[in-house]
């Protein structure tokens, strides 16, 4: 927003930048807390707005217990989709300016797969966002793709820029189709 990124103290910086990783961490402990990370100043009202947001209410609600659920160490009572949803109302509920999801939707199951594309659209609204991913239908609405080969960049533009050059991302685009096809 204008401001040098070295004008801002590294606590206050961090707390202006929301992480979605393909591998969540969840510790034991209650949905509630693996939500706030303990932090008092946010209300079970933030919570639930979160929750709403990302539509994820009949989730939280089908747990016994609802936000007092006791998490298992890494959330192992908790499917793969489940831990993601729980990660981006986490990042929903301390609503930072910047986004960074990496593989955020790489090791979901396709019940939870719709419900988290939809939480990801609603995430990236009014923020700046980088998206990692391998599936392209994560980020064929992004404004600009950089596609990266062997930690170089070697094409970029929108989805469509970058169909009509033919180069690796329509490669990568025609695979997936193809595979998504069968």
């Amino acid at each position: 927003d204008g401001t040098d990124i070295r004008d801002y103290e590294l606590h206050e910086l961090r707390l202006q930048i929301g992480l979605v990783l393909q591998d969540v961490f969840l510790f034991s402990g209650s949905i509630r807390n693996n939500i706030t990370l303990y932090n008092p100043g946010i209300t079970d009202e933030k919570i639930w707005e979160a929750i709403r947001l990302v539509g994820a209410e009949r989730f939280i609600e089908r747990l016994p217990g609802g936000l007092n659920y006791e998490v298992m160490e890494r959330g192992s009572t908790l499917s793969a989709g489940q831990r993601q949803i729980i990660s981006f109302i986490r990042v929903m509920v301390y609503d930072p300016k910047i986004l960074i999801l990496d593989e955020a939707t790489s090791s979901i199951d396709s019940e939870t797969e719709e419900l988290i594309q939809q939480a990801t659209e609603k995430l990236m609204k009014g923020r700046t966002s980088i998206v990692i991913a391998h599936r392209l239908s994560t980020i064929q609405h992004a404004d600009t793709i950089f596609v990266l080969d062997k930690g170089e960049i070697i094409e970029s533009g929108s989805h469509d820029e970058l169909l009509r050059k033919d180069g690796m991302y329509s490669k990568l685009s025609s695979l997936q189709y193809a595979v998504a096809k069968e």
